[in-house]
């Protein structure tokens, strides 16, 4: 059984067919009360690292090279086994951040990984 994964930005509302939401980014997003996010798990540790947050800083002409290296730091992260060990019986997962580009974000990376990890489980 694999998870569907979707993403969402933390600054519009929760909703019911969320299903299990988890905020995915390293620091607590601006201006949003814990009531508000409406999370049930906050996954830092998935996050891309501060170094390569602030390579990419936002910027579009950065995107492909950030995906190739975020890909690699989730394939060296050892709290991604963890992790999908965990949410495997999860029928729906939300993927929260708060970035306003939502082109760019890294959780559109991590949801695929995620999803391909979910699909091809010897891949990690």
């Amino acid at each position: 059984m694999r998870p569907d994964i979707h993403i969402k930005r933390v600054y519009n509302p929760a909703s019911k067919s969320d299903g299990y939401r988890i905020l995915v980014d390293r620091l607590w997003p601006r201006g949003v009360t814990k009531e508000e996010a409406d999370i049930q798990e906050w996954a830092k540790d998935l996050a891309p690292s501060p170094e390569l947050r602030k390579w990419f800083g936002h910027l579009p002409e950065h995107w492909n090279g950030f995906k190739k290296k975020y890909m690699q730091e989730l394939e060296d992260n050892p709290d991604v086994p963890e992790f999908l060990e965990q949410h495997k019986q999860q029928k729906l997962i939300t993927l929260v951040y708060g970035a306003k580009d939502e082109t760019h974000t890294h959780a559109l990376v991590l949801q695929q990984y995620l999803m391909e990890s979910y699909t091809n489980p010897g891949k990690t």
